[in-house]
């Protein structure tokens, strides 16, 4: 039987360092590591949660946090879905920062945001020697693991947009561009001191914008107010119209369009005729309206905007 392009990873936790008020890096180390696959800079993986309660407190589930992860078996997924809820381990998905095969080691950046879910939860008393499950490609199989959706094809000019949590994979989507890329990337973070050091090519503007205090968990972005996304469309779309519109490099869509209202995500494969690319990462209102901006507005080509909905408000994440 082939190996599949994903497995399961065991890793241990080697070090945790705060980088901002709410970012926090943490790298995995293990010998199984070693065999972890890259695709793409946008790299999704999965992290499997411990079952809270784990660390040999009165009450703990089991002394085993992933007792009960199905580790084998070609339908672990509908196996794990199958659990009772006190023994399903929580996933959740993250993008690798960095990854180092031949020392066994991946830093995953997360957000914290206090006690708002498990993954914040976990990352807040998080130490070093803490066990941690990752479902990630495996280099050593030769079908094809996907989970990367970066395609800019030969586009000469970039846009690419997100909040905090597709700030991993755009500081990597930065990292790789050729030297010679053209474009902007707009990056919301909540606070001022989230600005992280990046390295882009000197082509490629870098706006970082601030949500402040007013982006509570339970704010919408587009309701006037400065919440989740509000100030990323409202950025993006001023580059948009001064850069794009009236632009016939853009190009009128060739696809038929769709009513996008229930589509939280859409990766078209890279277009070879050069123009404008774009793409776009985050909480689903904010990066649906800038799609929606971009293609029913401008006429960008759809073929041209990757859009993928990280997660969305009122569902609960983190």
């Amino acid at each position: 039987m082939a190996k599949p392009g994903y497995r399961v990873f065991e890793t241990t936790v080697v070090e945790v360092r705060p980088l901002t008020p709410h970012f926090v890096r943490v790298t995995f180390g293990s010998d199984d590591l070693r065999a972890i696959g890259w695709d793409g800079p946008d790299q999704r993986i999965k992290v499997v949660l411990p079952l809270e309660g784990d660390r040999g407190e009165a009450g703990a589930v089991d002394a085993d946090p992933y007792a009960h992860f199905p580790r084998t078996g070609d339908d672990w997924f509908g196996e794990w879905r199958a659990l009772p809820d006190a023994t399903r381990n929580p996933i959740r998905t993250y993008t690798i920062r960095e990854a180092r095969p031949a020392s066994g080691e991946l830093d995953i950046d997360f957000v914290a945001h206090g006690d708002s879910g498990p993954a914040s939860r976990w990352i807040a008393r998080a130490v070093a020697g803490d066990r941690m499950l990752l479902i990630a490609p495996d280099a050593t199989s030769d079908a094809p693991a996907g989970g990367w959706e970066w395609h800019p094809g030969d586009a000469r000019t970039l846009l690419v947009a997100g909040d905090e949590t597709a700030v991993p994979a755009i500081s990597v989507i930065l990292g790789q561009l050729p030297p010679d890329a053209r474009g902007a990337a707009f990056l919301e973070v909540p606070a001022r001191a989230d600005r992280l050091d990046l390295h882009a090519p000197a082509g490629v503007e870098v706006h970082w914008i601030e949500r402040g205090d007013d982006g509570g968990s339970d704010a919408s972005p587009l309701d006037g107010a400065p919440g989740y996304g509000a100030r990323l469309v409202d950025a993006v779309t001023v580059w948009a119209d001064r850069r794009l519109g009236g632009d016939a490099a853009a190009g009128a869509s060739a696809l038929p369009e769709i009513d996008d209202d229930e589509i939280l995500w859409e990766v078209p494969e890279g277009t070879s005729d050069g123009g404008f690319y774009a793409w776009l990462a985050g909480e689903a209102g904010a990066i649906t309206t800038l799609r929606r901006h971009l293609v029913k507005e401008l006429g960008v080509d759809r073929r041209r905007v990757a859009f993928m909905g990280y997660w969305k408000l009122g569902r609960a994440e983190g």
